[in-house]
């Protein structure tokens, strides 16, 4: 994998998305977004470019644009409900769109729960079409001991379905 676009949507979880940002490796360029709701800066750092979610000329923005995979952590149900539409009135919804469309890896983060049946109806949807629905769940066989462990694990599960290597958390040994 070398780049990786990285959606942050909603203001409950924000956290979630700015530590997966910092535990990636160093040689894969990340494109960083955050939504309008998310109200964070985070600082520019090596190989990270943080782009303006109203500016739906980015890069991203165009199938042409190579890209391996994007996530969008945390996925708020408004922005899943886009994207599961097709609205893409915003570079978050616009790349997510474009990755459906070209085929490519989207994995999204739901955050809220209970899920209503529209929400996981529109999980469902998405599922159908390729993308990876994988919620922050604990896993309680990785030696969870704190926040920042249990952080570390769903960073790790997120880093497994991306194909990217990491020791994040302890894994089940049987």
């Amino acid at each position: 994998m070398k780049k990786i676009i990285i959606g942050i949507s909603g203001a409950s979880g924000v956290r979630l998305g700015e530590k997966f940002v910092s535990y990636l490796p160093k040689e894969i360029e990340a494109f960083i977004v955050y939504s309008e709701h998310s109200h964070v800066v985070m600082k520019k750092e090596e190989n990270r470019k943080i782009l303006d979610n109203f500016d739906i000329s980015e890069c991203i923005a165009s199938g042409s644009f190579q890209t391996d995979a994007m996530v969008i952590i945390p996925c708020s149900m408004n922005t899943l409900a886009k994207i599961s539409v097709g609205i893409a009135d915003n570079l978050i919804t616009r790349a997510a769109s474009v990755m459906i469309k070209e085929k490519r890896t989207l994995l999204l983060a739901p955050r809220e729960m209970p899920y209503s049946s529209i929400a996981l109806e529109n999980m469902l949807k998405l599922s159908n079409l390729g993308v990876i629905i994988a919620p922050p769940v604990a896993g309680y066989y990785a030696d969870i001991n704190s926040i920042e462990d249990m952080e570390r694990f769903f960073i790790g599960k997120w880093f497994d379905l991306l194909g990217i290597e990491h020791s994040l958390f302890k894994r089940w040994e049987g």
